[in-house]
């Protein structure tokens, strides 16, 4: 494990701490496997356009952003007026694990190839994260990945995570090494739990470890890649894929057109980590 001096505490955006802009305050919205509805979508660029910069923008972590917010006079805080509406949209269900629900997991899952379908998985540690007082207090930047082994996020840096080896089991990864081969049904306890050892192990104060690679200690004993692991495999082109349409996502954000053609493609949509959104070709 690697110590780390920090002179500072993590200050990772959020609702509820809010990054102050030159052009206002910043405000991220956690997406759990960068899955929303379109109507979520819509409501949040109206939100947007009322308050902020008129635009939603994604970013690598399958999140979401609004820019240009004002900000309680005299404080670096939304006004209750603006969250309020933010929660409205219902990309905000819990105040205290606002800066919690760090989850990315393979965008096709359960829509087109890869060996597991992991969508019930993330759900799952969503509601687990959520209904844990405790686990509110993770870091901003603390990342659970899920590859559901076809191997398209199996080298993506991560806290915690898991990549599928089969329909039934999956190998757990703890920082920057390999934990053991569980079963995939049920294995959102294991992470819960290892996330919360984390935070046991953690230090105090503005120094505290923001990774797991960072802890002196280790949350479990190392143990070796587990045969039949995916090979990496490139980003998830744009375009045409398996499972749905990979659209990318310009960098100034998308605007009211952009949001409409995406709401009314399907119900629900994929935010990528390649700043990217899919649409499933199972709801177009």
């Amino acid at each position: 494990m690697i110590p780390v001096n920090r002179i500072r505490p993590d200050r990772c955006p959020g609702a509820l701490r809010p990054w102050p802009a030159d052009d206002g305050l910043l405000v991220r919205l956690r997406l759990p496997g960068g899955r929303l509805r379109g109507e979520q979508l819509s409501a949040l660029l109206h939100v947007a356009e009322q308050y902020g910069d008129g635009r939603v923008h994604v970013t690598s972590r399958t999140n979401l952003q609004v820019r240009g917010m004002p900000a309680d006079p005299g404080t670096e805080q939304l006004t209750d007026e603006v969250l309020l509406a933010i929660e409205g949209t219902g990309l905000l269900p819990s105040r205290a694990h606002d800066l919690a629900r760090n989850i990315m997991a393979s965008p096709q899952t359960g829509l087109a190839g890869g060996r597991a379908d992991l969508r019930p998985v993330i759900r799952a540690l969503d509601v687990g994260l959520c209904s844990d007082a405790d686990l509110a207090h993770l870091p901003g930047r603390f990342l659970l990945v899920l590859d559901d082994g076809r191997g398209d996020l199996v080298e993506r840096s991560c806290d915690l995570g898991l990549v599928a080896l089969c329909a039934e089991s999956v190998q757990l990864r703890i920082g920057k090494g390999w934990g053991p081969v569980v079963l995939l049904e049920g294995v959102h306890h294991h992470l819960l739990e290892l996330a919360r050892r984390f935070l046991t192990l953690r230090p105090a104060g503005p120094e505290a470890p923001w990774h797991v690679s960072e802890l002196t200690t280790t949350l479990l004993p190392p143990h070796q890649a587990a045969a039949g692991l995916p090979a990496p495999v490139p980003a998830l082109p744009y375009g045409r894929v398996p499972g749905g349409h990979h659209v990318p996502v310009p960098p100034e954000g998308l605007d009211r057109p952009a949001v409409e053609r995406l709401r009314t493609a399907a119900p629900e949509l994929v935010v990528t980590p390649w700043r990217g959104v899919l649409i499933p070709e199972e709801t177009r």
